[in-house]
């Protein structure tokens, strides 16, 4: 797990403020938590079946069940990741009727942190780097994909695991859920403006 401090912060505060107001008044048979608030909901059968191959097809993407050591597993993380991105508008055009349910905005927080992260990465890229030995970025640059694609990937762990509680399925205790459970890292996001109330702010 990484210990240094967050390259980046994932901004979500929109998302969960769509999500405190569409969810919060509702009772609901499944409780998602996000960071810094929980909601009940009440998936539909649609959305159970779209969130149950959602987590058999992301399971065991490498890009979020391996760590990257060398410039190769970078460039095949972020193949991977764009990839996941395509997978991600697939199920959304298939949830196009259930825009305002619960899974279509676990998914816009999936493509949303994979979206910040790709922008992050664009400020680590260098114009011309001569190769040494089997590396072609630098150090740092390395170190710092590194940290930024852990983030990630702890951020769509955690979405994941909401995307199986649509589902009504066990999260996955292998592959990208594996090391991320338990709560979500605060500090890895900006912290929204949300009203007080009913699903408000949890430290």
């Amino acid at each position: 797990m990484r210990s240094r401090p967050a390259p980046f912060q994932i901004d979500i505060a929109a998302l969960l403020g769509r999500a405190k107001r569409s969810f919060t008044d509702r009772i609901g048979e499944v409780t998602l938590n996000f960071p810094f608030i929980s909601v009940a909901v009440s998936p539909k059968d649609t959305e159970q079946k779209v969130a149950r191959e959602l987590v058999i097809r992301l399971k065991d993407r490498r890009v979020l069940s391996a760590y990257e050591c060398c410039d190769g597993c970078i460039d095949e993380a972020l193949k991977s990741l764009q990839e996941i991105r395509g997978l991600l508008v697939d199920k959304q055009v298939e949830l196009l009727a259930l825009q305002d349910g619960p899974l279509y905005l676990v998914v816009d927080m999936m493509r949303e942190g994979i979206r910040q992260f790709l922008t992050f990465e664009q400020s680590l890229k260098h114009g011309d780097i001569t190769r040494v030995g089997e590396f072609r970025r630098p150090e740092d640059v390395r170190q710092a994909y590194f940290d930024g694609l852990e983030l990630l990937r702890g951020h769509l762990a955690h979405c994941l695991t909401q995307v199986a509680a649509i589902a009504g399925i066990e999260a996955p205790r292998e592959g990208v859920v594996a090391n991320y459970h338990g709560d979500w890292p605060l500090v890895a996001y900006v912290r929204p403006q949300l009203p007080s109330g009913p699903g408000g702010q949890s430290e």
